[in-house]
């Protein structure tokens, strides 16, 4: 799974943001699957609740975090977590900020710092009466500045 050298400096570099947000996350019994490892879609869970932290945060509540929703997640997957790795740090940062999307780039990492997932999420700005995208009121689009 080495992706070579030229690839591992451009992730390394990837992952320094600024302002990124961190949730140390325990391994649970029910996150292991039949194969004794933690479920791809509980990769997935892990980085949610690190992102709705950090977009709480940015945000100054989970009043406003509420008015996104999620419209890409890509996983890539670079070590199987086990039981026995006890927990995972997970880290989410501001990636980029476009006219009604943020993109943020995410990671787990076990306790001994070395890299299980990268991934990146695109969150839509929602109106909560249309359904439809809406774009970052200014507000937002400062707070989320200074978040990332």
């Amino acid at each position: 799974m080495n992706p070579g050298p030229d690839r591992q400096v451009k992730r390394e570099a990837r992952l320094k943001i600024a302002h990124v947000h961190e949730k140390r996350v325990e391994i649970r019994w029910r996150d292991i699957d039949a194969f004794g490892h933690v479920n791809n879609a509980v990769y997935a869970t892990y980085l949610e609740e690190c992102r709705d932290e950090w977009l709480e945060h940015a945000l100054g509540g989970a009043e406003g975090a509420s008015d996104f929703v999620i419209a890409r997640v890509a996983i890539d997957f670079r070590r199987e977590l086990r039981l026995e790795d006890d927990s995972v740090v997970v880290r989410c940062g501001l990636a980029r900020i476009g006219t009604s999307s943020v993109t943020t780039r995410e990671e787990i990492r076990t306790g001994a710092d070395e890299l299980s997932a990268e991934a990146e999420a695109v969150l839509v700005a929602r109106d909560a009466a249309t359904g439809r995208s809406r774009p970052l009121l200014t507000d937002e689009r400062r707070a989320l500045e200074g978040a990332g």
